[in-house]
């Protein structure tokens, strides 16, 4: 074969796609209505890793009684950086942090059966925000899945049924159904059988769930879109809980859709689409303008395409726009979430990407990661546009578009506060909109500050008093405790410096019968300042912040407690003696409590060679050193391409259990496993607990 022959010669194709094999855990969709039909994925080995394991905010069964916000996702096709469910290496993917302004998310792609990934589903839910699938049929393809879908009744009844399974095994609160594709008149009673059944099902299967109807095929089977509420999409409409209205509607459409819709014109959500093709106001950056007609007509929206804002790259950075996008929104409909609502309450403002992780102001790692199930609760930060310098700029630090980036207390994200700010003078930034009723038990309430010794940072907390008095309590160190003493209740801090230099402040209070309503950072200078100058620079960092019933907190269970296996441990050699390890570790409580359930684990790895399995002396140094692999959110997580050290005789891994309420098991006392590299024919699966 000549050069120029084999320079024509295509590389060979990678091996198809096999579910059933074991690989780095992903989130896809189904394709076929064969594969929904025989349940093939739940004998997937990613179906174990793709569950939601975050339960959706207690009390929010039923959606409010007033108009709605739903965000339809639809990012590049969808499946994307958050395929990978263990997170990934891309820390510019794409995320939301403004769940505060929203009711539910829906995960949307153009496959016939789109699955959430379990990242998106356990932050919506830590948020309050329900998440929906999508179940779409288009074009030629479209039609004959919808002829067989609604062949029969029962056939209708078996498809819905199948949705509603899916829907229940991995946590999220219901569907989307997007019939894009005329479909024979003939067949219309039996789609409606699929739409109402599967409404009945996902309630009684789901607490809280949700079906909504997309504005496209109508009841005589016509593609044909009403941008309103007509006797030709209300039958549908009628036997869902919602209905998803086209965006191309018309100032007087809402109104109207609301004046059909009887009594449930919240369950009208017209729709924007973010990219303004053929939308009332433009979308894009006047996506506001329907936004506020919607929310005078009394009906609800249902925003399209919120990836605008990432995919067009919209100057000067993706934080900075994104900010800016939604503070409009939020000034069109309002903050629609309040949390927290029940303790513990926990946010490191983690945004669930990064550069690096950190765990008690120790960097685990510096590598470059993205994982939305990572993120905490996010602040409900105002925005202030432009980089004057007179303006306090409070930002979520360790996003990638921002600059200046430092470690992190946990996690990682920190709340940064650069400025100016004058001497005497003080500034406040809203962070979290409670509504938090407190009992006569006391409250432990802890926050880490990083600052230079010119800048101050402080927690306001503002209270509702049973008599529906305002009370606002500002927690500051005892040295600054008069100064303030005319304008707020002070609270005295306890406060221990740590080897990072992070500052946690600790406090303890009792209110009874008072509803904790919003906190607040109080920014401010110190009392011995001793420049003359009287505006000076402000820099400060909040590594988070914790609310905990005083009571005596339930310990980690010991490490007997659990059993820790590998599975689908392979081998694969290298060069210079070296090994790659790639296994499957699963764990479970022995005599799991209802009261220890956990949706978060650190997972770490360290090579060990002869001498390591000797007991390790008192006061011994660690002869090795555990490396973060990464973190689990289910009680599995697969260990891919180890790389093994040529002298190692086993792999110890370390599983670190996670609390709400921000705490973690030492590693010492957290559960192991030892996988031994030496026989490895008789390790193909291996399970033990050391």
């Amino acid at each position: 074969m000549s050069n120029d022959e084999a320079m024509l010669v295509a590389p060979p194709l990678p091996p198809p796609f096999d579910p059933t094999k074991p690989s780095t855990p992903i989130s896809f969709p189904i394709k076929t209505l064969q594969d929904l039909k025989s349940r093939s994925y739940f004998d997937s080995f990613h179906y174990p890793f793709n569950r939601s394991s975050v339960p959706l905010r207690r009390n929010i069964d039923a959606l409010p009684d007033r108009s709605r916000l739903l965000v339809c996702h639809d990012m590049k096709g969808g499946y994307v950086d958050d395929k990978w469910v263990q997170g990934c290496g891309n820390n510019a993917g794409y995320a939301i942090w403004d769940w505060y302004l929203m009711d539910v998310f829906v995960y949307f792609s153009h496959s016939l059966v789109t699955l959430p990934p379990p990242c998106w589903t356990n932050t919506a839910h830590r948020h309050g925000v329900k998440v929906l699938g999508t179940f779409i049929t288009e074009w030629d393809e479209g039609k004959a899945t919808c002829k067989e879908l609604s062949a029969t009744k029962e056939s209708a009844q078996m498809y819905a049924e199948r949705l509603a399974e899916l829907a229940a095994a991995l946590g999220f609160d219901g569907w989307l159904i997007n019939i894009e594709n005329v479909i024979d008149e003939v067949q219309i009673p039996n789609l409606m059988v699929f739409v109402s059944h599967l409404t009945k099902v996902m309630h009684s299967s789901v607490p809280g769930g949700l079906v909504i109807w997309y504005d496209s095929v109508t009841v005589d089977g016509q593609l044909a879109w009403q941008d309103q509420l007509t006797e030709k999409n209300k039958p549908f409409f009628d036997i869902c809980d919602g209905i998803f209205m086209n965006y191309t509607w018309k100032e007087n459409y809402p109104k109207a859709s609301a004046e059909i819709s009887g009594d449930r014109k919240y369950d009208v959500y017209m729709g924007i689409d973010v990219f303004g093709r053929g939308t009332y106001g433009g979308g894009q950056w006047t996506a506001n303008v329907a936004l506020d007609l919607l929310k005078s007509s009394n009906v609800s929206a249902a925003i399209f395409a919120p990836g605008w804002v990432y995919e067009t790259e919209q100057p000067p950075d993706f934080y900075t726009a994104q900010n800016k996008w939604w503070s409009l929104v939020e000034k069109s409909w309002g903050i629609v979430q309040t949390y927290p609502q029940v303790l513990p309450f926990y946010s490191d403002f983690n945004p669930g990407l990064g550069s690096h992780i950190s765990l008690g102001g120790r960097k685990l790692s510096e590598a470059p990661w993205y994982n939305i199930s990572c993120q905490s609760l996010q602040p409900l930060l105002e925005f202030n546009e432009g980089k004057n310098s007179d303006i306090m700029q409070v930002t979520v630090e360790e996003h990638k578009y921002g600059s200046g980036r430092e470690a992190s207390y946990n996690g990682g994200g920190n709340v940064s506060f650069r400025g100016k700010l004058k001497r005497n003078a003080h500034f406040t930034a809203r962070l979290f909109k409670p509504q938090l009723q407190l009992s006569a038990s006391p409250i432990s309430i802890s926050f880490s500050v990083k600052s230079d010794k010119r800048s101050e940072l402080s927690i306001l907390l503002h209270f509702s008093s049973p008599s529906h008095e305002t009370k606002s309590l500002l927690m500051v160190p005892n040295e600054s405790i008069n100064r303030f003493g005319d304008m707020f209740l002070p609270c005295v801090l306890t406060s221990k410096q740590t080897t990072s230099g992070w500052t946690v402040h600790e406090t303890n209070l009792v209110l009874d019968g008072h509803t904790l309503t919003e906190i607040s950072a109080f920014c401010s200078r110190p009392d011995d300042l001793t420049e003359e100058t009287n505006t000076l620079e402000y820099f400060a960092l909040l590594g988070h912040i914790s609310i905990k019933s005083q009571q005596k907190t339930k310990l980690f269970p010991l490490a007997s407690s659990w059993v820790i296996e590998a599975h689908h441990v392979k081998f694969v050699l290298g060069g210079s003696g070296s090994k790659t390890l790639s296994c499957k570790l699963e764990w479970r409580l022995k005599h799991p409590e209802e009261d220890s359930v956990f949706t978060k684990y650190n997972v770490y790895a360290e090579n060990l060679s002869s001498s390591d399995y000797r007991p390790r002396k008192v006061m011994e140094e660690p002869r090795s050193e555990k490396v973060f692999l990464g973190t689990a959110h289910v009680d599995a997580y697969y260990v891919s391409d180890l790389v093994v050290g040529s002298d190692a005789k086993g792999v110890r891994f370390v599983v670190q259990t996670c609390g709400e309420d921000g705490s973690w098991q030492e590693l010492d006392a957290s559960p192991n496993l030892v996988v031994e590299v030496e026989r490895l024919s008789s390790k193909l699966c291996c399970c033990g607990l050391i």
